[in-house]
């Protein structure tokens, strides 16, 4: 990891499980199945301890951003 991407990592807002389903409008058991997935699903995250789940809010964002469809024009452009 480059100097600038850990400072961007240690400077990087972070989100609780309960704060980030609230952002995602899901329930926090959502993101606990997410993680136990194999292989795991859902946007990155760091287990800070056994009981602590921590979610950066640019691995977020940019999780959404592979996640995002951008739907095309028809043929006759419309």
């Amino acid at each position: 990891m480059s100097p600038d991407s850990q400072a961007l990592l240690l400077t990087s807002t972070w989100y609780s499980t309960s704060d980030l389903a609230a952002c995602l409008q899901v329930d926090a058991s959502t993101l606990r199945r997410w993680r136990t997935a194999q292989p795991p699903q859902g946007p990155p995250f760091v287990t800070v301890s056994e009981r602590v789940v921590m979610y950066s809010a640019l691995d977020v964002e940019e999780w959404l951003r592979h996640r995002r469809t951008i739907p095309s024009k028809g043929l006759n452009g419309r």
